[in-house]
């Protein structure tokens, strides 16, 4: 049983510092400048703002992108407030890859 114990305190230090050295590299990442997808999720936000003008946005995450011949998909979840209700939008951009033009923004509800 102590085996077990050792074993188990060894993989719980092993996972805290994965995480920690992970944490460390973001943090890093994040001082050398703005994620490439920085701009997209700005522009998510000022959407999101326009077509939900009485709610604030209480959280952000970006969920990844996908790229195809010539475009690419950003895609977005923003957790709004609007009063009592607080719910989330998932925010997907599709854009030419070449010259940046949007060509498509859609917006779907999800409960939290």
């Amino acid at each position: 049983m102590k085996r077990f114990y050792k074993a188990l305190v060894i993989a719980l230090f092993v996972i805290s510092l994965q995480s920690l050295s992970l944490h460390m590299q973001e943090t890093a990442n994040a001082e050398d400048g703005d994620p490439p997808y920085a701009k997209w999720g700005q522009l998510a936000m000022q959407e999101t703002k326009e077509n939900y003008p009485n709610a604030q946005i209480v959280d952000y995450l970006h969920v990844g992108s996908q790229s195809g011949d010539n475009t690419t998909i950003q895609e977005f979840k923003l957790w709004l407030q609007e009063e009592s209700r607080e719910f989330g939008v998932y925010i997907t951009i599709e854009f030419n890859s070449e010259t940046e033009e949007v060509l498509s923004i859609t917006f779907e509800e999800t409960p939290t």
